[in-house]
């Protein structure tokens, strides 16, 4: 979703710092070209010698030590973006004020790429109001801000300040520099699977974890669309999407209903087919028994929004098999009217539920096959969305 680009990571002296070799690995997996700087005080809680084997370059650390009189400009100059994660307060202050003291303060004065800062910090730190006016007067000249959240802390502490998580970070970075293809779109994104109570205590579910269908919502996000992100998963959705927390088939049929007008929904959910006819209202005993359960079929979400389709709206549901999942999967696209099917193998290695990896066919209904071979879930949802699109285009 990088590729091609060339992105500065500036670490500064934070206990947050760890987590920036997490950002620098992403940012390389998602293809950019990551030159890492690292501060005097990012050293005292990281070494240039992890950053260096991670990056596609060695880390700098000074103004001095290079054989180019002026580093600073020429990094600035060449960055399509500039991430600073870790920001401390000091650098927030420093970059604010104009005070270049060291590399990667002389960089971020010198470079007219976007600036992403990423500020971590204690909570008396974070909420102190020079450090909010500085963030003030950084986000009035164009640079963008990720929030910290709340968390533990350094020393043991609970508070707001802790660094935003890796992956929030590096989709953050993707959305600065990814084409809005899907600027002003609305596609509603499906994910986890449902559980249908058997009493207060026991469910029927599946296997699913959610992460193809947040995945499926970050990449969304990184082109430009309004997300909204039907979930049952207990998970944060991703930055900038709107949440919906569901439960069972009947939750998730009434969401998505409720924001069925939107251009593109993505069905990534694994929604059982069948739930409990009745649910005990107390918990079933052991010793009572193997309760006799009788099913019911749940409401067909994908093909009631298949049979309502507008024109011009597109579909796409997904397929979990276990054998014969092409046939499988083209007589789902037939029988739901979705314009395409996601089909996967879920019982070969790594992948479908659980893993952060995925192997899929995409069958769309024009008769055209996407093979996506083994990779990150994300790499699945570029390739989705990437039908998607195509399917949004005007025909001739």
């Amino acid at each position: 979703m990088l590729s091609g680009k060339r992105v500065v990571l500036g670490v500064t002296g934070g206990i947050a710092a760890y987590k920036a070799v997490e950002v620098c690995r992403r940012l390389v997996d998602a293809g950019a070209h990551v030159q890492p700087v690292l501060t005097e005080g990012a050293e005292r809680f990281v070494g240039t010698v992890t950053f260096s084997a991670l990056a596609s370059e060695p880390a700098r650390t000074s103004l001095w030590d290079d054989v180019d009189p002026i580093p600073h400009t020429r990094l600035g100059q060449g960055a399509d973006l500039i991430v600073v994660a870790p920001a401390t307060a000091r650098l927030v202050g420093s970059y604010a004020a104009g005070i270049s003291d060291d590399l990667l303060t002389a960089t971020l004065l010198a470079t007219r790429a976007p600036v992403l800062v990423c500020p971590a910090m204690h909570s008396e730190m974070w909420e102190h109001p020079a450090v909010q006016d500085n963030l003030t007067l950084l986000r009035s000249r164009g640079v963008h801000v990720v929030e910290p959240t709340s968390g533990r802390l350094a020393g043991g502490d609970i508070g707001s300040g802790r660094l935003a998580e890796p992956a929030d970070i590096v989709a953050a970075a993707e959305r600065l520099l990814t084409a809005p293809t899907l600027a002003g779109v609305h596609v509603v994104v499906t994910a986890g699977g449902t559980r249908e109570a058997l009493d207060p205590v026991r469910y029927i579910g599946n296997r699913s974890s959610g992460k193809q269908g947040y995945a499926l919502a970050a990449e969304a996000l990184a082109r430009g669309a309004q997300v909204t992100l039907i979930s049952t998963v207990d998970r944060p959705a991703p930055d900038g999407a709107r949440l919906m927390s569901v439960e069972s088939a009947a939750e998730m049929e009434a969401a998505v209903g409720a924001v069925e007008d939107a251009e593109v929904i993505v069905m990534a959910a694994a929604v059982a087919d069948f739930r409990p006819a009745s649910t005990a209202d107390r918990k079933l005993k052991k010793d009572a028994g193997p309760p006799l359960v009788e099913l019911e079929p749940t409401a067909d979400i994908l093909a009631g929004l298949g049979a309502r389709k507008r024109p011009g709206q597109v579909v796409i549901g997904f397929a979990a098999e276990t054998d014969d999942v092409a046939a499988n999967a083209v007589a789902k696209l037939r029988r739901k009217g979705a314009d395409a099917i996601v089909a996967n193998d879920v019982a070969a290695e790594g992948v479908g539920f659980t893993h952060d990896t995925n192997a899929v066919t995409i069958h769309v209904a024009d008769g055209s096959v996407v093979d996506v071979p083994l990779a990150d879930k994300r790499v699945v949802a570029a390739a989705v969305l990437d039908v998607v699109e195509r399917l949004r285009k005007p025909s001739g």
